[in-house]
C-alpha cells in the first residue's frame, strides 16, 4: 500500500512541478517587449496585449527545463507499475 501512495505522489508531484516551471518562466498575459526592428511587421494576430506573448515557441515543453518533472514521473509510474506486476 505504501508503494502505491509513494507512486501515486511521486507522480503527481512531477505534474505540478513541470506546471510550475511553465508559470515561473514568465507570465502568459504579457507579449515580449517589443523592439524598434519588430515594430514593422508584429507577430501577433491582435494588436494590445494577449495570451500568445511574442515568440514564446514550445520551449517550454524541452527536456533541458522539465528532466526533474519527468524523472518523478517515471520514478512514479515505475513504483504504481511494478505493484501491479507483482
Amino acid at each position: 500500500m505504501a508503494v502505491i501512495l509513494i507512486g501515486a505522489l511521486l507522480t503527481v508531484a512531477g505534474i505540478v512541478y513541470m506546471a510550475s516551471a511553465a508559470l515561473r518562466r514568465g507570465r502568459l498575459s504579457d507579449p515580449a517587449p517589443v523592439s524598434a526592428s519588430d515594430r514593422s511587421m508584429p507577430n501577433l494576430a491582435t494588436p494590445g496585449p494577449t495570451l500568445e506573448p511574442r515568440r514564446r515557441g514550445l520551449g517550454f515543453l524541452g527536456l533541458s527545463q522539465n528532466w526533474p518533472g519527468l524523472l518523478m514521473m517515471a520514478a512514479g509510474l515505475i513504483l504504481l507499475l511494478s505493484v501491479m506486476v507483482l
